[in-house]
């Protein structure tokens, strides 16, 4: 642990911060697990939302910065994909 008081800081900080990108990241893993067994059935109505929600999602954490840009719309891409092949 730190002695400087700014440093005690900047590491809780910094476990906040780690927590909310996990927060992002594991929503958007079982939006997309959600959105694949979906397309995979007949529940097209419920596939849409999920993916409606999933895009949403991977939308907030890029603004947040829990996510590169390009990590994002490579799977936003690939929910689109997995919509349009069920």
């Amino acid at each position: 642990m730190a002695n400087i008081h700014s440093q005690k800081k900047r590491i809780l900080r910094s476990e906040r911060e780690r927590l909310e990108n996990r927060r992002y990241t594991s929503t958007i893993k079982t939006y997309f697990r959600q959105l694949e067994s979906q397309a995979q059935g007949d529940d097209a109505a419920a596939a849409e939302t999920t993916h409606r929600e999933l895009v949403s999602t991977i939308d907030k954490a890029i603004k947040r910065g829990a996510m590169h840009k390009n990590t994002g719309a490579r799977k936003k891409s690939r929910a689109a994909r997995t919509l349009a092949n069920r």
